[in-house]
């Protein structure tokens, strides 16, 4: 019979005792997967959202024993998982937002506009922002969207693609020059 495990239980302890017993793991796919789904959803559509979020939790569960049980927080790794899967969909990810520009105001973004680009009137801005994020380089868009929607800091987002906290950081000033060159603003 699995014993109940505080919520205060960290992750790496979580994985850890799920390499003895696998049925553990369901606690860190309770805590993670929602935010996950939706921050696959953000980059591409439900439908994509659903297979992503699903196996980004299989491939965690496959690699639970190669984890770094020194990093308490698993939420770095996860979205670093999500956005290996996110590169395959990439394509998909592109059209949705040039698909955006062309359509304009018709699909709400849920003020996402707001966080991205600092102070952008998403109504207004929608379908320049949405041209923007399409034209975007792959790695700059990576960073900018796990700082802006799974608010992560640069060093969460270098640690989840893999790459130095100060490439990340200057991958997201890159990105934001490009967001607000297209919007108009001032890039300073």
């Amino acid at each position: 019979m699995s014993r109940a495990l505080p919520a205060q239980v960290g992750d790496a302890v979580i994985i850890e005792q799920s390499w003895g017993e696998p049925e553990r793991f369901s606690a860190i796919f309770d805590r993670y997967y929602p935010e996950i789904h939706d921050y696959a959803a953000r980059r591409l559509d439900s439908a994509l959202a659903d297979d992503i979020a699903a196996e980004t939790f299989l491939i965690a569960f496959d690699k639970r024993t190669g984890y770094d049980l020194a990093r308490p927080d698993a939420r770095p790794w996860l979205y670093g998982i999500t956005s290996n899967l996110i590169a395959r969909h990439r394509r998909a990810e592109v059209r949705q937002y040039r698909a955006l520009a062309k359509a304009g105001t018709e699909k709400p973004m849920e003020d996402h506009a707001d966080r991205v680009a600092g102070v952008v009137d998403a109504g207004a801005r929608k379908s320049r922002l949405a041209q923007a994020l399409a034209e975007i380089a792959d790695g700059d868009r990576d960073v900018l969207l796990l700082i802006a929607w799974a608010e992560f800091t640069s060093e969460e987002a270098g640690s989840a693609l893999g790459i130095p906290a100060g490439t990340a950081r200057s991958r997201l000033h890159r990105a934001r020059r490009k967001i607000q060159a297209v919007l108009g603003e001032d890039a300073s």
